[in-house]
């Protein structure tokens, strides 16, 4: 059972909740207590931790210098993976960057498929290395684990914040506030920057009771998902886990839950810690970074979400996202009709009807119901969310307790293959025995690899169905091509009920169905695993050191300052409720490229809008056309009409610079990668549209790419090919103007009215500079070195 209050709760000792309703003084008076709000949200973890990383009160440049509603952080160590490593070093490094001022871990747990692409994937491993040692980091090589273990196991700790390149960077459970973000927020803490955010609200996530055997913390965290996700609830808030159920939940089952409040679009996560954290952190060898954490006698949190663990059952999130949640037990006596609304709904965000060579894609999801169930293809369990040893473990349990001729492979139409989270929990599964269940069953052990998280490692055939403990099931995430007439789908399932099925041979079964006798296992850690492979040069950085450079690593490409007047060409009309950053820039074997932002940008939307980048390149010609002196007939006829808006006759060509914009309802859920935006802008994008931003940290992708975020109230007023003119616009940013006024252009003009939102002095700069290589490269008191060029990345030798 799930209570999402719909006003803010007082919580008093840890235990007792008290709505802010009209009774809220009488029974705090009641309890002994007289405190307002403000006052009490103090009291929260979260509070805490934020104040002891809030730089504001000494930052010599900061804009809102002791202003406590305006936080710049600065965290305790950064981490990400070579999907986004090259571009965050390589944007420092243009910038004027001498060496990492704090651990920095460099993990290669996605690119790490090294045939893809020839040796391009190695080649960013090298230069990882090469930069590891040059600036002092933390490289930890191809397949030793996953970036999100790595940092649970070796760099969180009670009280730290850990700042990651991947939106799944959360170590809540282990006390560590910990926020996923896109590359230039890294950039900005590797040259001595803050993070610059309003003081986020806090939710509490009260947990009571304990969970069922056979329920998995993918379901309680589905189940949370579910509640929450669409109502925006805890949208850019952080989820604080508080109540008795803390206790009752194991290290890793809070670690399952944790790392999936990504999808519930919250900023970040924190638990209250006990001893339970500190035997996890003493059995690494990390004993001294416990500390216990918990909330004040008294504290104000913003929203409450009251979960009861042990109403909570087995769930499946049916394509294509995770918040399309069912139980199981309702799934199986619904399957039928259930089936049918999420084909005929996933049909639809595919947007079938409007795409060339896609009108015959059959998602096959009716089909599944046969013999009185739901039938899969296939089963994985992986990752930072499904790898984790508790998970692993259990489902080894269910496989055992199978006969042997009823698990895995000996079902020839059903796989399933486990990839543990790093090799030192490999290796434990090899010394207990598990790994023996699992292979003896025909079930493939794999390499620690993120790769079936977004579409490189055991993508389904055409029409099958893949259930997954996984962090998503977005479209075509499971790396099949819907353009090209593929499509799979991905369910997604706690390790546990995956387990249940593939006894069952692929027919969809709650663990609770089955009477399993589940181990408590001890988990012993060999960090000499780490010791042998992992390459620490944290702190000490070795400036003699060349980076090495493959061929697939390339420069940016020169990136304009913001005009004073500009015109943007609608070149993607976009109307789903929900635009992810996977559609913006698909995941899969295009992550091959991120070291090449010219290659990779060819990919912008091909999924989604595949005629988008021809549009885009087209719009980019005309602006290159009328920088060289020859203005093309459809740029002077929208001059022409520019002329006629009151204060603009005398404007020529010259006047203003063109660039391309999309419109989205609500774009930028999901990954935090920073080619959401980049990509765009390399094609000249200056701007997007949108009703809202899915996510904090797309907007700060875009603000960090010199691309305008603006929210408009109302889509319809433009379309595909519309033009909008902004006389003014670099006035109206550094006026910090809450409202910007812009014209359609057509047979008549319309006036539209966009804002951007709140805005930081910096983040004003930024979109002023161009970008935030140009920021940095333009002004060397916020980091610009000798030799940092303006409009590009320093050129390898």
């Amino acid at each position: 059972m799930i209570d999402v209050y719909s006003s803010g709760a007082y919580l008093v000792n840890g235990s007792r909740i008290i709505r802010d309703d009209g009774d809220a003084a009488a029974k705090l008076k009641q309890a002994g207590v007289e405190v307002s709000a403000d006052k009490a949200r103090q009291g929260t973890i979260a509070h805490g931790i934020l104040a002891t990383h809030n730089a504001s009160h000494y930052a010599p440049h900061a804009a809102s210098h002791g202003d406590e509603q305006i936080l710049r952080l600065k965290f305790d160590s950064l981490a990400s993976h070579d999907i986004t490593y090259v571009g965050i070093i390589q944007t420092a490094r243009a910038s004027g960057l001498e060496k990492f001022p704090m651990p920095y871990v460099l993990t290669n747990c996605h690119n790490s498929l090294c045939a893809v692409g020839g040796t391009i994937n190695q080649d960013d491993h090298v230069f990882a290395l090469s930069a590891a040692k040059k600036y002092g980091g933390i490289y930890v090589p191809t397949h030793l684990a996953v970036i999100h273990t790595y940092n649970r196991e070796m760099m969180a700790g009670c009280g730290k914040m850990i700042l990651g390149s991947d939106s799944h960077t959360r170590y809540g459970a282990l006390g560590t506030l910990a926020v996923g973000e896109g590359g230039g927020e890294l950039a900005k803490q590797l040259l001595g920057r803050t993070y610059d955010i309003a003081r986020p609200q806090v939710v509490a996530v009260y947990l009571t009771g304990a969970p069922a055997a056979g329920v998995g913390p993918h379901d309680v965290a589905l189940a949370i998902i579910a509640a929450v996700f669409k109502s925006g609830y805890v949208k850019n808030k952080v989820m604080e886990f508080v109540g008795d159920g803390v206790d009752n939940l194991p290290v890793d089952y809070r670690n399952g839950i944790d790392v999936m409040t990504t999808e519930t679009t919250c900023w970040s996560s924190i638990w209250k810690t006990d001893a339970a954290i500190k035997d996890y952190l003493e059995v690494r060898g990390r004993g001294g970074d416990y500390r216990e954490l918990k909330p004040a006698g008294i504290a104000y949190y913003d929203g409450l979400i009251y979960v009861d663990l042990s109403k909570i059952e087995p769930c499946i999130a049916l394509p294509f996202h995770p918040s399309n949640v069912y139980t199981i037990s309702e799934f199986q006596r619904n399957a039928r009709d259930i089936l049918a609304k999420t084909e005929e709904e996933g049909l639809r965000s595919l947007g079938v009807e409007n795409k060339p060579g896609t009108a015959d894609l059959n998602l096959n999801l009716k089909a599944k119901y046969r013999d009185g169930g739901v039938w899969a293809e296939q089963a994985v369990i992986v990752g930072c969310s499904g790898g984790i040893f508790d998970n692993v473990m259990a489902a080894a349990d269910i496989i055992k307790s199978a006969h042997a001729d009823n698990a895995g492979h000996a079902h020839r139409n059903f796989t399933m293959s486990v990839y543990p989270e790093s090799q030192p929990t490999y290796l434990e599964l090899v010394r207990n025995g598990a790994a023996e269940t699992f292979l003896s069953a025909g079930v493939l052990l794999r390499e620690a690899f993120c790769g079936p998280c977004f579409g490189a490692g055991d993508t389904p055939a055409n029409g099958e169905l893949s259930i997954r403990h996984a962090t998503r099931n977005f479209p075509n995430r499971e790396g099949s091509k819907p353009g090209d007439g593929q499509i799979a789908s991905v369910a997604l399932m706690d390790a546990r009920s995956i387990a249940a099925t593939a006894i069952n041979g692929g027919k969809i079964t709650a663990a609770t169905e089955l009477d399993v006798p589940f181990g408590k296992y001890k988990f012993f850690f060999d960090r000499g695993v780490y010791d042998k492979r992992v390459f620490d040069g944290s702190g000490r950085p070795q400036g003699d050191v060349d980076l090495v450079f493959g061929p697939n690593i390339r420069d940016w490409p020169s990136m304009p300052d913001l005009p004073e007047n500009l015109l943007v060409k609608i070149v993607s009309y976009i109307t789903d409720p929900v635009t992810t950053t996977d559609e913006l820039i698909p995941s899969g074997e295009t992550s091959s490229y991120r070291s090449n932002p010219i290659r990779l940008a060819e990919f912008t939307l091909s999924r989604k809008d595949p005629a988008y980048v021809g549009r885009a390149k087209e719009v980019q010609a005309a602006e290159e056309s009328r920088r060289c002196g020859t203005v093309q007939p459809e740029t002077a006829a929208l001059l022409a009409l520019i002329q006629t808006i009151p204060g603009c006759g005398d404007m020529g060509a010259a006047s203003f610079s063109l660039g391309s914009a999309i419109f989205a309802r609500k774009p930028g859920d999901g990954s935090a990668r920073e080619q959401a935006a980049s990509c765009q802008r390399v094609l000249g994008a200056s701007a997007n549209f949108a009703l809202e931003y899915a996510t904090k940290r797309y907007r700060s992708n875009l603000i960090n790419w010199g691309i305008l975020p603006f929210i408009i109230g109302d889509g319809a007023i433009l379309a595909l090919g519309s033009h909008v003119f902004f006389p003014g616009i670099a006035k109206s940013i550094r006026e910090n103007a809450k409202t910007i006024t812009g014209y359609v252009l057509g047979d008549t003009l319309t006036e539209i009215s966009v804002t951007l939102g709140e805005l930081t002095k910096d983040e004003r700069q930024i979109l002023l500079d161009g970008c935030l290589i140009n920021h940095y490269s333009s002004n060397s008191r916020w980091g610009g070195g000798a030799g940092a060029a303006k409009n590009f990345w320093v050129s390898p030798p």
